[in-house]
């Protein structure tokens, strides 16, 4: 139970990695709030948590994290539900398909927004809550932390995505400026860098047989990862036992990158 008395909050934790991190985090002891644009979804993985426990340890707030105004509220929330704000994983974020010469403005903008500004917003926001109550009770400090959902292709430029790569390579390096500034709170900032994971957001892709068999190709592994894999490595990073890992981006790939 790494994570009694801890307040935690995922993004995009309606289904995935999203999904999976809340799980594990409220099976560890957490109270989470589940954040993302589907209400149902939210819902269903609020359910998932709250029926195997007698008291819920699972709360939901529908909000779209690349909309400022839906930032704020969501931290005017926390603070008056929980009071207080332990663990932050920015994991939402989505892609499409599309070349850099055929490419609208507005559909790289969309995608910057979903995977980059949206980490900004809510760790600027809530991050202010986090700082706020470490300076409170620094003579007792307590574990606190943000991991941030980055990407294999924020190292290595996916084909066809060319604002997404570049999105979460802006997600590794904001990630390192956010853990110098919260260290002066004692708050740890890490980065999560997937490779191909196994999720719903993938799922279409995957039930290509050719697709599947170049993973297993590139993968030193030889498959692809699964969402609880992912989670394990974030609530890693989450927890005391990284006290002294901040400003780090930890790869998942199966080992892609050294292929």
């Amino acid at each position: 139970m790494r994570f009694s008395d801890s307040v935690a909050l995922i993004t995009g934790a309606g289904s995935g990695i999203g999904k999976a991190v809340a799980v594990r985090l409220a099976d560890e002891g957490a109270r989470v709030i589940l954040v993302g644009r589907t209400r149902s979804k939210l819902e269903q993985t609020a359910k998932e948590i709250n029926s195997a426990r007698k008291l819920p340890v699972a709360e939901i707030f529908s909000a779209d994290v690349t909309d400022e105004e839906d930032v704020i509220e969501l931290a005017e929330y926390v603070e008056e539900q929980f009071g207080d704000l332990h663990i932050l994983i920015n994991n939402a974020g989505g892609s499409n398909s599309s070349s850099i010469l055929e490419m609208p403005a507005d559909e790289w903008d969309k995608v910057q927004a979903a995977n980059l500004k949206s980490v900004f917003l809510v760790s600027r926001t809530l991050g202010k809550l986090m700082a706020s109550r470490a300076e409170q009770n620094k003579d007792e400090p307590e574990n606190r932390a943000v991991v941030n959902v980055a990407s294999l292709s924020g190292h290595q430029a996916g084909a066809h995505i060319p604002h997404y790569s570049s999105a979460k390579a802006g997600v590794i390096n904001f990630t390192k400026a956010l853990a110098l500034e919260l260290s002066r709170y004692g708050i740890r900032a890490n980065s999560v860098s997937p490779g191909f994971i196994e999720t719903p957001l993938t799922e279409a892709g995957l039930q290509n047989e050719q697709f599947v068999k170049s993973i297993e190709r590139n993968t030193a592994l030889k498959r692809v990862g699964t969402a609880e894999e992912i989670a394990n490595l974030i609530v890693f990073l989450a927890s005391r036992e990284a006290s002294y890992v901040t400003g780090t981006d930890v790869v998942a790939d199966g080992g892609w990158l050294i292929k």
